[in-house]
């Protein structure tokens, strides 16, 4: 069950980041969607999309708007093209719960690339 609010969640990172209480790198913004340069990358280029509604993850949105869902993974797209890394490739990364690594309980994807990129990831 999705704990989406249009208010986000107080104690959330990510919903006081998109309310402008938390200064951020941003390098794209749409009506509901928020891409910003990660404080800790782990590529040259590593940027978080997020919606600007609060979501715990992507589950939750695929659940309760697959619209946004879509429109999250859209603004990535735009951020890897806009980033310089169409031609030579890069990851997108939805961590999902605390066992797939999420350490930030707000739906996001992780846009990575600038090198290239090994696998399996973790």
């Amino acid at each position: 069950m999705s704990d989406a609010n249009d208010a986000g969640a107080p104690d959330c990172l990510f919903c006081r980041l998109v309310a402008g209480d938390i200064p951020a790198d941003v390098v794209q913004e749409t009506p509901t969607t928020l891409a910003f340069r990660d404080i800790s990358p782990a590529a040259p280029v590593h940027i978080l999309v997020i919606p600007k509604q609060h979501h715990r993850d992507v589950a939750s949105i695929a659940e309760a708007d697959p619209h946004l869902l879509a429109e999250v993974m859209s603004a990535a797209v735009d951020v890897a093209r806009a980033e310089g890394m169409a031609a030579d490739g890069y990851r997108m990364v939805a961590n999902t719960g605390e066992g797939g690594g999420q350490t930030v309980f707000h739906a996001h994807v992780h846009v990575l690339g600038g090198r290239g990129l090994s696998w399996p990831p973790g």
